[in-house]
């Protein structure tokens, strides 16, 4: 079952994650970084802040008026009770919808809210298949950047499956298009490049950099000045790292949070989620070899709690490289066991 209209529907995502963008540089121009970073409330998801309540009322304003009737869709996103499903024209019944779109609005809240780091607008789409609906089902995918204060360029990301990827920057100053290129690393390994597994946060930090270590002595052991052969740039956005997956400037990524929670017993809604991971497609159009830690496929249901675990790699002699290096570590520190 394929969606119809794919290209529109990639195009009116476009539009609403420029209309999101606009929105957050207003929010950043019209209020202090105490009023964004204000917790808002605490969801099962995540924490929800100031800054994120303007990204949600920004959505529902633009699929009011501006989703087309002729393309009924359900909408998954952070603070949307599932008992409770938002689906426009308002109030037509999920069944009777041909779309399910899952989205982040600003992944990398904490970073854009203090004004560090840009954010990223995440979407997948995906043909309405009710509950069963899966990661895997997503044919469309739009990922848009929502940049700092200071910066006047702002790139955009998407795909359609088996089409490739689109790509392309907006001068936020000028409203002015460029095209923008996609350049995958092509090393074949990970000596003076950077890459990492995340570790953002205080839980399951040391055991995750035991893990890290450990996967670097055993590739590397034999290289001179091992301590130095590769370097990290902790980017806390799953669309940031795709990003920097997808323009070249890290070779691998890894987020394992749910595999360290879990040997550590570790109760936590801080890992990656579904609506993270959307855009999955965009990297895999592009080349990019995005997989479960084990090997397997990644993959999860069109929710919003339900933990996920990737690795990334910026191309397949990478992954061939790596990932039987990885399976061992995990499988030796974290008890992890191939799907």
């Amino acid at each position: 079952m394929n969606i119809s209209e794919p290209d529109r529907i990639r195009i009116l995502l476009h539009d609403l994650g420029d209309h999101v963008r606009q929105c957050v540089l207003n929010a950043r121009r019209e209020n202090d970084i105490a009023d964004l970073a204000v917790i808002a409330r605490e969801s099962i998801a995540d924490t929800i802040y100031g800054i994120d309540r303007i990204s949600e009322d920004a959505i529902s304003a633009w699929f009011i008026d501006r989703w087309p009737a002729t393309i009924p869709v359900e909408l998954v996103m952070e603070g949307v009770d599932p008992r409770y499903p938002v689906t426009f024209p308002e109030k037509i019944p999920p069944e009777q919808t041909e779309v399910k779109i899952i989205l982040d609005p600003i992944d990398g809240t904490r970073g854009i809210m203090y004004d560090k780091r840009a954010a990223w607008f995440l979407a997948g789409v995906a043909p309405q298949r009710g509950p069963a609906n899966r990661l895997s089902d997503i044919e469309v995918a739009v990922m848009v950047e929502l940049p700092t204060t200071k910066q006047w360029r702002a790139d955009r990301f998407s795909a359609i499956r088996g089409h490739g990827v689109f790509s392309d920057s907006v001068n936020v100053l000028t409203g002015e298009i460029q095209p923008h290129s996609v350049k995958p690393s092509t090393a074949s390994d990970m000596l003076h490049g950077f890459g990492y597994i995340s570790r953002f946060l205080p839980a399951g930090k040391a055991l995750t950099a035991a893990v890290e270590e450990q996967l670097w002595d055993r590739l590397y052991a034999n290289v001179p000045g091992k301590e130095v052969v590769l370097f990290e740039d902790q980017y806390i956005s799953t669309g940031g790292q795709f990003c920097e997956l997808l323009s070249g400037h890290d070779r691998m990524i890894a987020d394992i949070r749910p595999l360290v929670f879990k040997k550590l017993g570790i109760t936590s809604a801080l890992c990656c989620h579904p609506y993270d991971v959307a855009t999955a497609l965009v990297l895999q159009e592009a080349g990019i070899i995005l997989e479960s830690p084990d090997g397997g496929p990644m993959d999860g249901p069109l929710d919003t709690t339900s933990p996920i675990s990737w690795v990334g790699y910026a191309n397949p002699r990478l992954a061939d490289h790596i990932r039987p290096v990885l399976r061992a570590v995990l499988k030796e520190m974290l008890d992890a066991k191939p799907s």
